[in-house]
């Protein structure tokens, strides 16, 4: 077990929730507390644009709230690097962002944004660790690591839909595209952490999970989905137990 990667539950879908009927429940926060009490290593939210999940004020009362840590996903933007460097999250992880989308569509492409380095740079003068989430594709890893980021995050979005599909195939190939993508980014640095998430549920988890050299996996969606069955805190056990199980057979 010591070598299954570490659980950090996204709890936006609770701010989804709540903010589908204006009032003040659920309460994230509350939410954010179960999931550490029954085993959560981290806590991930999303400050997006148009604020249609977690508001502001989630985040500056979570964060001093929280026994584990905060990842804070966020655009690369200046009204964006305000809040982070004023509320001081553990981590920041650097998203791509479309109004339009109704979750993450894919990877930041960071060998397109000119200014990532002297953000990065900022975010790290305040001692937040920064994350960047990417596509497996090794010129993003390159660009990430030359720009100094703390970590990267794996989009595992393509590898899930696969299976959604049916298509075992692709499944197959996605698996080995993630694969080959943590080989590579351990084998350029030492220091960098590799994470992954998106689109990962218990049923398809275990086979992500058993990669050497993950260090963390977000996962929010499927989660909060399953705590409609069996409560937050049985939610977050069984995920974790979920890494640990057999890899589904691709073959």
């Amino acid at each position: 077990m010591s070598n299954l990667p570490l659980l950090g539950v996204n709890i936006d879908h609770v701010a989804t929730l709540r903010n589908a009927r204006g009032v003040d429940y659920p309460c994230p926060i509350q939410v954010a507390l179960l999931c550490e009490q029954a085993g959560a290593d981290g806590i991930t939210l999303h400050l997006r644009e148009d604020r249609r999940h977690i508001k502001d004020a989630d985040v500056y009362a979570m964060k001093d709230r929280l026994a584990t840590r905060m990842n804070l996903e966020m655009a690369v933007t200046e009204e964006m690097l305000a809040i982070a460097l004023d509320v001081q999250p553990t981590w920041v992880c650097l998203v791509p962002e479309k109004r339009q989308e109704v979750t993450t569509e894919g990877g930041l492409d960071v060998a397109n944004l000119r200014r990532l380095p002297e953000f990065i740079q900022a975010l790290q003068e305040k001692n937040i660790l920064v994350s960047l989430f990417i596509d497996p594709e090794f010129h993003q890893i390159d660009t990430a690591i030359a720009c100094g980021a703390d970590a990267i995050e794996l989009h595992t979005g393509a590898y899930a839909e696969a299976g959604l599909s049916g298509n075992m195939q692709l499944v197959s190939d996605e698996l080995s595209r993630i694969k080959q993508a943590v080989r590579y980014a351990k084998e350029q640095s030492d220091t960098l952490l590799v994470n992954a998430g998106h689109g990962l549920t218990r049923e398809n988890v275990s086979s992500i999970a058993c990669i050497e050299g993950i260090h963390e996996l977000n996962i929010g969606h499927s989660l909060i989905a399953d705590a409609i069955f069996m409560g937050i805190g049985q939610a977050v056990k069984e995920m974790k137990t979920a890494f640990a199980s057999k890899p589904i057979d691709i073959r």
